[in-house]
């Protein structure tokens, strides 16, 4: 969709393969401790083209005030806005009708900020992602109980885990976090 979008080839419906992708966006946002390091994928379910990508901190938030507070499926979005000239919240109009979401981490549905959560981004845009893969759930460190899941399920979004990827999607989701030494 964007010209910054590089050529990638992953099979359709290879869950694994669009995770290990969202996992590569992952690495690129700066470790800190007050903030999970994620990284999302919009693919079209049908085709397999990657629409967009976005990581934690890609872009300048939307408060004043905090200029960097963007989360990864919402960068997935703002580019989507920016490749076709369209408000952020008119992006269900240009996405497949059958737009799947990856992301290293479960969506939000809270925030400490007070912005917008990723899940109500998603659930606005129901009509056209019709799958959210995640990696892991979100973890209680700033959080608790996240019902996120939840939401998108009860608005007929399926929400499924890609399994087997777990300890690295953890181990660069927490970079820049106090290592927990209990084993």
């Amino acid at each position: 969709m964007t010209s910054k979008q590089p050529h990638v080839t992953v099979a359709p419906g290879d869950h694994q393969g669009y995770m290990e992708y969202a996992l590569q966006q992952a690495r690129l946002s700066a470790p800190a401790s007050t903030k999970f390091c994620v990284g999302a994928v919009l693919v079209d379910g049908d085709s397999g083209e990657i629409l967009s990508t976005g990581y934690s901190l890609e872009f300048p938030g939307d408060r004043p005030g905090d200029p960097e507070n963007t989360h990864a499926e919402h960068c997935c979005f703002i580019k989507v806005a920016e490749a076709h000239h369209v408000p952020e919240e008119k992006i269900g109009a240009v996405l497949p009708k059958n737009t799947v979401l990856y992301t290293t981490m479960e969506p939000c549905n809270e925030r400490l900020s007070g912005n917008r959560t990723c899940v109500e981004r998603i659930v606005a845009l129901a009509g056209a992602i019709k799958a959210v893969y995640v990696g892991i759930s979100e973890p209680d460190t700033f959080i608790r109980q996240n019902t996120g899941r939840k939401r998108l399920e009860d608005v007929g979004i399926v929400v499924r885990v890609v399994e087997g990827m777990e300890d690295r999607i953890v181990e660069v989701s927490t970079a820049g976090h106090k290592k927990n030494t209990r084993h």
